[in-house]
């Protein structure tokens, strides 16, 4: 189930109210505000993402963009949960009435990863296919990643462009006061956005994805490890000690205690090892 993350959109909110707390203590915030600027700067650096970019990958970035701001939490513990409870039910029924689980399982890679299983494939085929759709999802990640990493390296860049127009208006208008007020303020404002939205949002968003990607490949890895374990008829108690390597510490914590699996399923799960 996904959540809006608030600590991505606290932090945004957060970074440019400290700027603009910062402005307003020695100045009017219209004196930080130059249309011209941030056309150069914003416009300027997205235009060059669609020189670099294909205009389809742009449109799956915005997908890819929602994993910013709305955090799919991705439970481990839970999946050990899912898979002792597979395990025993394969233990004792046979691998084909897992075949009733599939319909209340939510993720299509769990799911296509059991039905490979209850369809007889083999092990080699399962790890196979589950590891090029991993690797497959790792590219779409990374393309969000260095989308947003380029506008990032790119607003800068246009920042200082502005900058340079802004000197040749000034420096072309000596006679001019009022001309080289507005050729200073291009020359100056221009720069400042773009080093603060690199800084402060896109840069910070190629990282927050990086790390989202990073979590969604280790599960997915670990639910290759468990279907193939159940294919093999691992024990469930076994099963459940291979996926504790894919947990935090504090986690671990918790399935080692035995909370994970219930007296009675644990009851069930030591009596299949006799």
């Amino acid at each position: 189930m996904k959540k809006i993350d608030f600590l991505t959109i606290s932090g945004i909110v957060f970074g440019l109210g400290l700027v603009l707390w910062g402005i307003l203590m020695g100045s009017p915030l219209s004196a930080f505000f130059d249309l011209p600027g941030i056309m150069i700067t914003m416009g300027g650096s997205f235009g060059a993402l669609l020189v670099n970019f294909q205009m389809e990958q742009v449109r799956q970035v915005i997908k890819v963009t929602m994993q910013v701001f709305f955090d799919k939490k991705e439970d481990v513990t839970s999946l050990s949960r899912l898979f002792v409870r597979l395990a025993q039910k394969a233990r004792r029924e046979g691998l084909l009435a897992l075949e009733d689980e599939l319909e209340e399982i939510d993720d299509p890679f769990l799911r296509n990863g059991l039905q490979m299983v209850i369809d007889g494939f083999e092990p080699d085929s399962i790890r196979d296919i589950m590891e090029t759709e991993i690797h497959t999802l790792i590219q779409r990640h990374q393309l969000g990643q260095n989308l947003y990493r380029s506008w990032g390296a790119l607003t800068p860049a246009f920042g200082m462009i502005g900058t340079l127009i802004g000197l040749v208006q000034m420096l072309s208008a000596l006679d001019d006061p009022d001309a080289i007020g507005a050729g200073m303020a291009v020359a100056l404002l221009t720069t400042f956005y773009g080093a603060l939205a690199a800084n402060l949002i896109f840069n910070p968003i190629a990282g927050k994805l990086a790390i989202r990607s990073d979590a969604e490949v280790s599960r997915k890895e670990a639910i290759i490890d468990a279907v193939l374990a159940l294919q093999a008829g691992v024990n469930p108690r076994i099963l459940q000690e291979k996926l504790k390597a894919y947990l935090p510490p504090q986690e671990r914590e918790m399935l080692g205690d035995g909370r994970t699996i219930p007296e009675g399923e644990r009851a069930a799960s030591e009596e299949v090892m006799v």
